[in-house]
């Protein structure tokens, strides 16, 4: 008898050395479109490998998420405590929501959802240096060809544009972010430039200091920008740096994406105590089948409040996360936490979610790594998946042999 999918993922994930992409000719070709030499942390040439009922779980649980998140009441609730920036309606969704996961024994495990998240031109650029996988038992990689991944993420641009402006053709965008090139992900916006220059659209790589307002528009190095590919960790604008952007995005100068909104709706780490209180998902009326997927997909989190002797006994079985954070900043496991930073959990704004572990992947060396899998979703679709491969407590890119990995999908044999 065969051995089951997830039994073979296991396994793979466990022993399987094989090297499936092509890291030196991907480096080789980002380093000549960017003009960089680029970091040896960005990827991995090891793969991770999911079993179907992994990635059917995880589309599900984006897809059930995005429902409640649509949902008035839900809506009313989030903007309540939102700065009054979130209430601004820009009627666009957000590019690049992204769905980070631990793989489990029970099944995906969503640890958070960020509203810049980067890496997808990474690995966009990754896709094409994939190598096949033996035949037997049909490991697969993404089937979709590059042109086709290119075309979806070209078509999610233009569709937050056209959510703004209609049948106007989008002829400029900014590429903003507090001191670009010394941003470890610049390599991804000289991507994304070329990406996007290579349609037919200007675009530029800014620092906000660089935007100015003259004229009723927006403008940049005295070019007109009316679209800004958002990649501030400054959520809600309230840096007086970030003001040109706040006024455009007010004013409706420029398209922002990802917005104020977006991350108030998706991306504020309390908002994971919401989507894992059953409570609450009764009061929204959801489906008891919607209920059951999030309350099952999602580690119950909660605020961290008062008293503190409570959550120190306690604290082994929870992740602490700032709840405006990003990035892996400010968090700490409960196993690791030491007192000092145990006064800053309590004295800061802090969620507490049930810990997950991640997952392991060997390599057949006798070095382990931990993983993680990041869905890119637009439009409550995952438009493409990679894992993550870190040594440490958190996710990182500073592990020899780390980095992004692609994910193969073990078929039946």
């Amino acid at each position: 008898m065969s051995a089951s999918p997830a039994n073979l993922a296991a396994r793979f994930n466990r022993d399987c050395n094989c090297q499936l992409l092509d890291v030196p000719a991907l480096r080789s070709q980002i380093d000549s479109t960017t003009g960089l030499a680029l970091s040896a942390q960005f990827f991995s040439p090891l793969a991770v490998f999911l079993d179907p009922e992994q990635t059917t779980a995880m589309r599900d649980l984006v897809a059930v998420i995005s429902n409640a998140v649509g949902l008035p009441g839900y809506q009313q609730h989030v903007l309540e405590i939102a700065p009054d920036i979130a209430r601004h309606d820009p009627r666009t969704s957000g590019v690049f929501l992204g769905f980070d996961f631990h793989l489990s024994a029970d099944g995906p495990q969503l640890i958070e959802i960020n509203t810049n998240a980067g890496g997808a031109f990474l690995n966009l650029a990754a896709h094409a240096h994939q190598r096949a996988c033996c035949p037997a038992p049909r490991c697969s990689q993404d089937p979709r060809t590059n042109a086709a991944l290119e075309a979806d993420i070209q078509a999610m641009f233009l569709d937050e544009w056209r959510r703004a402006r209609g049948a106007r053709p989008l002829r400029s965008m900014a590429i903003v972010d507090e001191v670009p090139e010394q941003q470890f992900l610049y390599p991804e916006f000289l991507l994304a430039r070329e990406f996007l220059q290579a349609r037919g659209i200007r675009v530029s790589i800014c620092d906000p200091s660089e935007l100015q307002i003259r004229g009723g528009a927006l403008h940049a190095r005295g070019e007109e920008v009316e679209l800004i590919y958002n990649r501030l960790t400054d959520f809600y604008f309230e840096n007086p740096r970030n003001q040109v952007v706040r006024a455009a995005y007010l004013r409706d100068l420029a398209v922002v994406t990802p917005h104020p909104r977006a991350h108030a709706l998706w991306a504020d780490k309390s908002n994971l105590a919401l989507l894992s209180d059953p409570a609450f998902l009764e009061k929204l009326s959801l489906p008891p089948t919607d209920i059951e997927t999030l309350v099952r997909g999602i580690p119950r989190a909660v605020r961290v409040t008062e008293p503190q002797a409570r959550w120190w006994q306690d604290r082994k079985q929870w992740f602490f996360k700032p709840r405006r954070g990003f990035g892996s900043r400010g968090t700490y496991r409960g196993d690791k936490l030491t007192r000092r930073a145990f006064g800053d959990v309590i004295a800061g704004d802090y969620i507490a979610q049930r810990f997950a572990p991640p997952g392991e992947r060997g390599g057949g060396t006798g070095e382990t790594f931990k993983y993680d899998v990041r869905c890119y979703v637009y439009g409550a679709r995952v438009q493409l998946m990679a894992a993550r491969l870190f040594q440490g407590q958190t996710t990182n890119f500073r592990t020899p042999g780390g980095g992004f990995a692609p994910v193969y999908v073990v078929g039946t044999g």
